[in-house]
């Protein structure tokens, strides 16, 4: 089904793979005098062609990076403007898309969402950008639908920024890099490795693409596979394969942790951007003739089965057959997991959804940019025509990706035929992917075909003994365990017929709602500003001596950017630097904040020339301690600040805020075993906060200890990889041990040192 090869791989011709672990001379015997090296051969890939393109720097192991397209969403855009307003904008250089697809609903705080959108609305207007009004189209199915193209580059602020089903090398990054973008600076990294996701067959009848992305992701994840690398869509099967069903394997590679994806284009690719009305867009993509992978990830087709991702991480994957046929034992695995991933926090059991030896959920949701494309709900109107869900516990809702693709369904009958079943559907929005939306009962089980299934993802909330479960599925067999109303059901274990009807897309829809600037910006435009659009609050400059305190440890083997700053109902916050910050790490460690701020009143008060002992006065034995060797450490040259230990944070979203919430709350610094994803690291770096690896399993320190960093300025200054720092110990003393700060370029040490990304690019602090 899935294979990864042990080393890299030629491919030939687009269809013969030839690993390099036969042996060179092996290569070079098959391949004959069409035989190139790796270092030419590698060149010949679809990504290192596109990246080549938009490189601004004369270094393709150094890229510098301009994007030729932005999307944002209205949990990310506020904070992204104010960040880039404060930094001196003028106006948005390349077309920006500031969609209204998450915090749609304007349920939680009043006028605090709506007036985000009528922000977003007015920056439109005034620095010439696009607006997407709620519950037009989630951001990603607009970006495919307006954006894409071949052999272009988009940065979105949104972890699911994918499309290269569509032959658009796409990113998802923190908020900071896109106002780097915005401000005509680059994004900056190293070339990136390429693996080959190599496919051949056909999917069978009943399959999916979230059965082959859950596949895919099952495989990869846990070893690393495609972290922060290129997965490059490549063989003979991918011309099996519709656009829809491309794109909807494509979306769920950021589960992976890959940095970005591609894929070979076609004629079916070129059909969609015919019916969107781009035909000039389209741009057909291939490997070169003999082109050299890092990797390669060899993916059946034929013999993938409808796929479940159990509780609570989308690499958990089993068949849908392995669950229904060993229930007791996965569920009790996924109750040991929980232990970890709850902390124990409440009382967890999926034994009582064991009903006459089948598993019973409560709820299916098909959504987003993930679940919500035509194919995908077309196929399940087929499976579920003539069918109830039933009038039990079972609920069935269905969030068409955009309104184009809701009207087409109303049209064509597929709309009738769900809601004729007992399903609702609703418009376009990302609510349920991430806990504002459809949240179910105390103790239930959701099966979705959404992005993520994250503890607390779906809306529960542990600090008040809330806790439900999401699996993700394919929504062909959540159709299929609808018709059974409930009970877990692969759908080719159903006897249907899909009708494959034809889609138009109706560009009207977008003409007549869509704000588009055509890229012209009016400086007289007025922004509105809501009472809760804050700006960010003053952040001073990396000082020459550090003093930090660990106000939080996490153990989890992975700790997610949800588990940081928790998704649903704070998102209406995120325009509130501030007021988003009491939410931080609220669900995985309440006492953190309350903790923070106790760090950050004392180096308030060295700020302002205050004694810190009379504020924190546990600081007075530690600073006394830490005289005792540095006699020159004063509160002129030495900041105090607060920092959390985690095994691999940074997992999931792009939200930048996972991040800046610690900022604001005087963090400066995270220290971890490695770091899950580039995105959220560069997000620390963004806000200066330095991004510290300790890779001993043997902790030197502990929660409430205080860690002294000498001349933490200089190091940075001089890019030493390694830095010197002691746990203090009052009465026993200062104990080093070493910990590293890994590769950043001159710039990135630059923004740390100035204290963020606003204090780089404001040349007046």
């Amino acid at each position: 089904m899935i294979k990864l090869s042990e080393g890299g791989a030629y491919l030939v011709d687009g269809s013969e793979i030839i690993e390099v672990n036969e042996g060179i001379e092996a290569v070079k015997g098959k391949l004959g005098s069409r035989f190139v090296e790796k270092e030419e051969a590698l060149k010949s890939t679809i990504a290192y062609n596109i990246l080549k393109d938009h490189n601004t720097s004369d270094n393709m192991d150094k890229l510098q990076i301009k994007f030729d397209k932005l999307t944002s969403h209205d949990i990310t855009f506020v904070g992204i403007i104010q960040t880039a307003r404060a930094s001196g904008l003028e106006k948005f250089p390349i077309p920006y898309v500031l969609t209204n697809c998450h915090n749609s609903l304007c349920a939680v705080g009043g006028t605090i969402n709506e007036d985000d959108h009528m922000f977003g609305l007015s920056c439109a207007k005034k620095y010439g950008g696009i607006y997407v009004p709620p519950h037009q189209a989630v951001i990603h199915q607009f970006a495919r639908e307006m954006l894409a193209g071949g052999g272009k580059m988009i940065l979105g602020s949104d972890s699911h920024t994918r499309y290269g089903a569509l032959g658009t090398m796409a990113m998802g990054e923190g908020g900071p890099e896109l106002v780097k973008q915005l401000l005509s600076q680059t994004y900056d990294i190293n070339r990136p490795e390429v693996i080959a996701i190599y496919m051949t067959g056909t999917p069978a009848k009943g399959v999916g693409p979230q059965d082959v992305a859950l596949a895919i992701i099952g495989a990869v994840f846990a070893n690393g596979y495609v972290n922060n690398k290129v997965m490059e869509f490549v063989g003979p099967g991918v011309a099996n394969l519709s656009a829809d069903f491309r794109i909807g394997v494509d979306v769920m590679t950021t589960e992976t942790t890959c940095l970005s994806s591609i894929w070979r284009t076609d004629d079916k690719i070129k059909d969609f951007f015919d019916i969107h009305g781009r035909s000039e867009d389209f741009k057909e993509l291939n490997p070169g003739a003999v082109t050299y992978y890092d990797g390669v990830v060899y993916v059946e087709l034929d013999k993938i089965k409808p796929m479940i991702a159990m509780p609570f991480h989308p690499s958990n994957t089993y068949t849908i057959d392995e669950v229904n046929a060993n229930l007791k034992d996965i569920l009790a695995d996924v109750e040991k997991k929980a232990l970890v991933s709850l902390d124990g926090q409440v009382e967890y059991s999926l034994m009582d959804k064991i009903v006459d030896g089948k598993l019973y959920v409560e709820q299916g949701i098909i959504a987003g940019c993930a679940g919500g494309g035509f194919e995908n709900i077309c196929a399940a109107a087929d499976i579920l025509k003539g069918k109830s869900i039933g009038c039990d516990e079972f609920t069935l809702s269905v969030y068409p990706a955009s309104t184009p693709i809701y009207m087409e369904l109303f049209k064509n009958g597929k709309a009738a035929d769900l809601l004729a079943t007992g399903a609702i559907l609703k418009t376009a929005f990302c609510g349920p992917c991430f806990g504002a939306g459809d949240t179910p009962a105390n103790n239930a089980f959701s099966i979705r075909h959404s992005t993520r299934n994250f503890p607390n993802r779906e809306g529960s909330k542990l600090q008040n003994g809330q806790i439900s479960s999401v699996a993700l599925m394919d929504a062909r067999s959540i159709a299929a365990t609808a018709a059974n109303k409930g009970f877990l059901t692969s759908a080719m274990d159903m006897d249907f017929e899909l009708t494959g009807p034809t889609y138009h897309f109706d560009k009207s829809i977008y003409e007549n709602r869509v704000f588009d600037s055509k890229g012209v910006a009016d400086p007289n435009a007025e922004i509105h500003f809501g009472p809760n659009i804050k700006d960010w609050p003053k952040m001073v400059a990396l000082t020459d001596n550090l003093v930090i305190k660990v106000v939080s440890e996490i153990h989890d083997p992975v700790t997610t950017t949800d588990e940081l700053i928790p998704s649903g109902e704070t998102s209406s916050y995120r325009s509130n630097p501030l007021g988003l910050a009491e939410f931080t790490l609220s669900r995985k460690d309440p006492a953190y904040v309350g903790r923070a701020k106790e760090v950050q009143a004392a180096e308030k008060a060295r700020e302002e020339g205050k004694c810190m002992g009379e504020v924190l006065p546990e600081l007075k034995d530690v600073m006394h301690t830490i005289k005792e060797t540095y006699s020159d450490v004063s509160k002129e040259n030495t900041g105090v600040g607060s920092t959390i230990y985690a095994v691999k944070p940074g997992d999931g979203s792009a939200r930048e805020q996972a991040a800046s919430c610690q900022k604001v709350l005087g963090g400066w610094a995270n220290i971890a075993k490695s770091y899950a994803t580039k995105r959220y690291r560069s997000n620390l770096i963004n806000w200066g906060m330095l991004p510290f690896i300790f890779e001993d399993d043997n902790l030197p320190f502990a929660n409430g200890d205080y860690i002294f960093i000498p001349e933490v300025a200089n190091a940075v200054k001089e890019k030493k990889s390694e830095i010197k720092a002691f746990v203090v110990k009052p009465g026993e003393g200062l104990k080093e041990f070493t910990l590293k700060l890994g590769e950043m370029t001159d710039d990135e040490r630059e923004i740390i040192l100035k204290g963020c990304l606003i204090n780089y690019n404001n040349k007046s602090i």
